[in-house]
C-alpha cells in the first residue's frame, strides 16, 4: 500500500550530507582533471555506512590546472539549512603528499580546541575527509588538494551553532554515515555536545543553559560571561544534562524565558511545543491557587502581575526548576536559574548567582 494513501503518514524521504556532496563533487573534478571525461553528469561514491550511492553533478569543467564540479545538496525532508545549497569541490595535483583539504567561500575554519578537527584547519570534519579521500583515490593515486566551497555559506553558517563553537567564516561540511535522516535531531544534539567539548577545553566551569538566542542574548546582557561559557541547548535538555556530567563544572545557571524552563518544574527534558504540554500547564500546576481561565502564554501570566508578585512568582518558580534538575545532576553541583521575559528582562532568579558576575544590576 502507498504510504500516501487516505490518512497514513507519507513516508519521509532521505538525503545526504554535505560530506556526501562534497566527495561527489570532489570525484567527479577528479575524473575531469585526469583527462578520463569532461561530460560527467552523476558520479557514485562510497558511504561510511558501507553502500554506495550515485548522486547527479550540476556542473564540471576544468580551470587552469584544476577541476571544478558542483553537486547540490539535497537533504531530503531534513529541515537542513544547506538544504539546495551548491557544494562546490575544486581539484588540483601537487608536489608531494596524499590527500591535503581547504576551505574555499562559505567554509568555515575551526579557531577553537576540542572539536573532532584541530584549530587552523578547515571545518571539514573527520568522516567527510575519509569519504573524500576514498572517492579521488578511485580516479587518481596522485597527491591531490581538494578545496571545498558552498556559496553563500559566510551567510547560512549564522543560522547554526557554528559562530558558538569558534567555526569562522562558513559552514562546516559533517556526515558520520553520509545520508541525512529526515526530522532526525541527532545534528543538534551533535552541536551540544561539540559546544560542551569547546568549553570543556575553555576551562569553563561555570557553564550559562540557555533554550535560545533570547536566553543567550540576555545572559551575556546581565552578565560578565567568555564566549564559550554559554551553551545554547534548543529543546535537548537531557543530551545537555548528559554532557554536564562530564564536564569539570562546579555551578550551572540555565537562564531563558518561562515558556520554556518552566517546563523543566515537571521533570520534562524535551521541551519542544510537539512534545510536551503547555508552560501554562506547568504553571498552573506549581501556582494552583492562582486563576488561568485567561492566560494563554507564560508571559501573559507574568506580565498580569504587579513588580512584587511577578518577582515572587518567577522566584518561585526558578526555585521549583532549579529543585528538580538538581535531581537528575551531581550533588555537588551548584544549581542557578533566571527567568527572563521577551525582551530578555529578568522576571526573578534563584540559587548560586554569586558565582556568576554580573555587568549590571537586575535585582
Amino acid at each position: 500500500m502507498n504510504d500516501d494513501v487516505g490518512n497514513a503518514p507519507r513516508r519521509l524521504r532521505g538525503g545526504f550530507t554535505t560530506g556526501t556532496c562534497a566527495a561527489a563533487a570532489a570525484k567527479a573534478a577528479a575524473i575531469v582533471l585526469c583527462g578520463e571525461r569532461d561530460d560527467v553528469r552523476e558520479v557514485e561514491v562510497a558511504l561510511l555506512d558501507g553502500t554506495r550511492e550515485t548522486l547527479p553533478v550540476e556542473s564540471v569543467g576544468r580551470v587552469g590546472e584544476q577541476g571544478v564540479a558542483v553537486v547540490r545538496k539535497d537533504a531530503g525532508d531534513d529541515p537542513d539549512v544547506t538544504h539546495g545549497s551548491p557544494v562546490r569541490a575544486s581539484v588540483q595535483f601537487t608536489a608531494h603528499g596524499d590527500v591535503a583539504f581547504r576551505a574555499g567561500p562559505g567554509v568555515g575554519i575551526v579557531t577553537k580546541r576540542g572539536l573532532s578537527v584541530p584549530p587552523g584547519e578547515p571545518a571539514i570534519n573527520p568522516g567527510p575527509r575519509e569519504m573524500i579521500r576514498r572517492a579521488v583515490r578511485e580516479i587518481t593515486s596522485r597527491p591531490i588538494v581538494v578545496t571545498v566551497s558552498i556559496p553563500g555559506g559566510e551567510v547560512l553558517a549564522e543560522q547554526t551553532f557554528n559562530p558558538r563553537l569558534g567555526i569562522e567564516g562558513g559552514l562546516s561540511i559533517l556526515g558520520t554515515t553520509g545520508r541525512v535522516r529526515p526530522f532526525s535531531c541527532r545534528a543538534l544534539r551533535c552541536a551540544i555536545s561539540c559546544a560542551f567539548s569547546v568549553a570543556r577545553e575553555a576551562g569553563v566551569t561555570t557553564p550559562v543553559l540557555a533554550p535560545g538566542n533570547i536566553g543567550e542574548k540576555s545572559a551575556r546582557r546581565f552578565l560578565r560571561l567568555d564566549d564559550e561559557q554559554v551553551i545554547s541547548v534548543g529543546n535537548e535538555w537531557e543530551t545537555a544534562f548528559a554532557c554536564l556530567r562530564d564536564l569539570p563544572a562546579t555551578g550551572v545557571l540555565l537562564w531563558g524565558h518561562p515558556g520554556k524552563l518552566a517546563k523543566l518544574a515537571l521533570g520534562i527534558w524535551d521541551t519542544h511545543s510537539a512534545r510536551s504540554p503547555s508552560a501554562v500547564e506547568a504553571l498552573r500546576r506549581l501556582f494552583p491557587e492562582c486563576r488561568f481561565e485567561d492566560v494563554p502564554t507564560a508571559e501573559a501570566f507574568f506580565a498580569g502581575w504587579d513588580s512584587t508578585r511577578r518577582r515572587a512568582y518567577a522566584q518561585r518558580t526558578a526555585q521549583a526548576i532549579a529543585e528538580r534538575v538538581a535531581g537528575v545532576l551531581p550533588s555537588s553541583l551548584k544549581i542557578a536559574v533566571g527567568l527572563i521575559d521577551l525582551r530578555g528582562d529578568v522576571l526573578g532568579c534563584y540559587g548560586a548567582m554569586s558565582l556568576w558576575p554580573t555587568i549590571r544590576t537586575f535585582e
